[in-house]
């Protein structure tokens, strides 16, 4: 049960840092339109989630770049 527990808070934290991650992506004009967690990293006794970034146009891809590099118009 205890296992169970922690399972589900390390899938709970890894949903909360997906969802910061999609917020301050609008913050920043952009979107990820396949922004998830991994289903692959979710299975098993001892979860170790992965936030999947999925797939962008090249535009999205270059505007992601100037925002990290502080260039967001």
């Amino acid at each position: 049960m205890v296992e169970r527990s922690r399972a589900a808070a390390t899938i709970k934290d890894a949903e909360n840092a997906r969802d910061e991650l999609r917020v301050a992506l609008r913050g920043a004009g952009l979107t990820l339109p396949s922004l998830t967690l991994d289903g692959v990293s979710l299975a098993g006794d001892f979860p170790r989630p992965l936030v999947d970034l999925g797939r962008c146009t090249p535009q999205t891809a270059r505007r992601l770049a100037e925002a990290l590099r502080g260039e967001v118009r």
